[in-house]
């Protein structure tokens, strides 16, 4: 077994870049004692099962000798439809052990979605579920498919010998949220494993033998990392459940589970804010979150009901996580947290750029490739503000800044105030053209329960944005819908609101 440990001096992953070669199957699965418990899945039909590593490790590479079968090597892609079910971890696993590359899909992708995955990572193999099939034959592409589950895949297979990797070897290809566009492919070497320790002890900061849940779906960034990775590198185990989303069960499986650790996005926590009384949750000791700004009315809300302040964090696809709020820390209201260690961030005209060579799990690159940046900083994207004491405010898509009469408003900042009225369960908030300002504040607002779209209410609105914050960012168009549109990964798909805009 390759030492993880590093040598004085080193951060974590800093072995990875002096030619060292190791194997996350057997550094994270094959090194734990066989009989301790590693992932707990709750499936649709209420099946509730218990895994150990020696399981995994076993299931892992009876499945890695199947898909060697069936042509994949080293570097190959493999694309993977599945849910929240056992063929997640047990696929990942198989392809780390052989050097083969995921690329986890959502499910909620219509067959254009897989069509164009395969055409830009070009899978030898599509991995996808019963229930995925159908999508997956609508997008008629060439690449073969093997179906999921099938027990003759998880027993009878030699495994094959673990592939020695290099930090730079690939390990994963995800897509971009696509918020501002259509989605990019990225890749991930195996230094985006090493590297989490930053992330899953400064800000997921699960305790040996705690339960963790990550909720998100395979398909999200967060997933790939969160759902049962950092939690192992914790010495955690993980919870997986293959269930929607419903606020009362939830909670429910919170306290049936005992969970210690929470890591939800943030659409998730508001819901369940909103849709009656939290109640106490006495095992949960740590909650955390990131992707979009959750809003401050949310977090009260928890910290008010529960006692947890919520840990709310910031990362993107091509770089993993950034910046978050640390144990023992309390952030200022609507922060999204401080730089992680080491971590080198600088804000150029607003903007949040990053010294790549200080993050751990940056990305490898995008296909097709893109210049790189001239001042050798990694330019996010993202419009962010940062106070004397270095807490991160997120202000908005560097594209989605709403220049109105030569003042910039932030998005998130009126999204947050308006998520404060008693009658708004969600809101979006876009800029769209006006011939006098330039660009006006427009507001997208999905009601509560008991209250019903009126003139009135959109005046009492835009009066209560007024009232909360500087007078000249408040919402001079309100809408009010169902549904706001979203990414697979839940964020806010304001290309998708832009198009259809509140004119």
């Amino acid at each position: 077994m390759t030492d993880l440990a590093p040598q004085q001096g080193d951060t974590p992953w800093e072995h990875l870049h002096r030619g060292q070669r190791w194997n996350p199957v057997r550094e994270l699965v094959a090194s734990r004692p066989p009989g301790d418990r590693a992932l707990i899945t709750l499936a649709r039909d209420g099946a509730r099962r218990e895994w150990t590593f020696g399981e995994l490790l076993d299931g892992s590479g009876s499945l890695a000798g199947a898909l060697v079968e069936r042509g994949v090597q080293r570097g190959s892609v493999v694309l993977a439809l599945v849910g929240n079910t056992i063929e997640y971890p047990l696929l990942m696993l198989a392809c780390l052990r052989i050097g083969a590359v995921l690329l986890p899909c959502s499910e909620q992708l219509r067959a254009k979605d897989i069509a164009l995955r395969v055409e830009r990572a070009r899978p030898v193999l599509i991995v996808c579920d019963e229930r995925n099939r159908g999508v997956v034959d609508a997008a008629r592409t060439p690449c073969p498919v093997l179906p999921v589950p099938d027990a003759s895949l998880l027993d009878g297979h030699d495994a094959p010998p673990f592939a020695e990797l290099a930090a730079t070897d690939p390990a994963f290809v995800l897509f971009t949220s696509g918020t501002s566009g259509e989605p990019k492919l990225v890749t991930h070497g195996q230094r985006y494993l090493t590297g989490q320790h930053l992330q899953a002890h400064n800000w997921l900061a699960a305790e040996p033998g705690e339960l963790v849940w990550s909720t998100a779906a395979p398909g999200w960034s967060k997933s790939t990392r969160n759902t049962f990775l950092a939690p192992w590198l914790c010495g955690a185990v993980a919870l997986l459940q293959d269930r929607r989303f419903d606020p009362a069960e939830r909670l429910a499986t919170i306290r049936a589970e005992g969970v210690n650790v929470l890591c939800m996005a943030p659409t998730e926590y508001r819901l369940i804010a909103t849709h009656g009384p939290i109640g106490e949750l006495p095992s949960l000791r740590r909650a955390v979150t990131a992707g979009e700004a959750m809003g401050v009315p949310a977090h009260e809300a928890w910290r008010a009901q529960t006692g947890l302040s919520i840990a709310d964090g910031y990362g993107q696809t091509e770089t993993g996580h950034l910046a978050g709020v640390r144990p023992g820390e309390q952030a200022p209201p609507g922060s999204m947290g401080r730089p992680l260690p080491d971590v080198r961030v600088r804000i150029v005209d607003g903007e949040l750029c990053v010294d790549a060579s200080t993050v751990p799990t940056f990305f490898l690159g995008y296909t097709p490739a893109a210049e790189p940046s001239p001042d050798g900083l990694w330019h996010t994207g993202d419009q962010v503000r940062q106070d004397e004491d270095g807490w991160l405010y997120f202000q908005a898509r560097v594209d989605d800044v709403i220049v109105s009469a030569g003042y910039r408003i932030g998005p998130a900042e009126v999204e947050s105030v308006l998520l404060g009225h008693p009658a708004v369960r969600e809101s979006a908030v876009i800029g769209v053209p006006d011939p006098d300002r330039g660009e006006v504040v427009a507001a997208v607002v999905v009601l509560r329960d008991g209250f019903a779209p009126s003139d009135e209410l959109a005046r009492e609105l835009q009066d209560f944005v007024k009232a909360e914050t500087a007078p000249y960012k408040y919402p001079r168009l309100v809408r009010f819908a169902d549904a706001l549109p979203k990414t697979n990964s839940g964020k806010i798909h304001r290309a998708a609101l832009r198009s259809r805009s509140p004119r």
